[in-house]
């Protein structure tokens, strides 16, 4: 899997992080949708939760801020977050 690019957009971040679910929690790409909630619509747990951070942190370079992430629900949710990390990025 490749670091995330600070030039990716948003479709570009949704298809990394679909790939990124599928690679860890073996999810069917089709039940993924931008709309998906991570925890009812998936299964993801607190646990998983912690290791998506933490593979977000490896792949940006950049620390996701805890409180940041409880907010997250949805796919959408984390591709948000992950472009608003980028974009501050670009901006520095």
């Amino acid at each position: 899997m490749t670091t995330l690019a600070p030039t990716m957009n948003k479709d570009e971040i949704y298809v990394w992080i679909v790939d990124m679910l599928h690679e860890m929690f073996e999810l069917d790409k089709a039940r993924i949708s931008p709309q998906s909630n991570l925890y009812t619509d998936l299964d993801i747990d607190s646990i998983d939760a912690v290791d998506i951070v933490v593979k977000l942190n490896q792949m940006t370079g950049k620390r996701i801020q805890p409180d940041v992430f409880r907010t997250v629900r949805t796919v959408q949710d984390v591709v948000d977050v992950i472009a608003t990390l980028l974009q501050a990025d670009e901006k520095a």
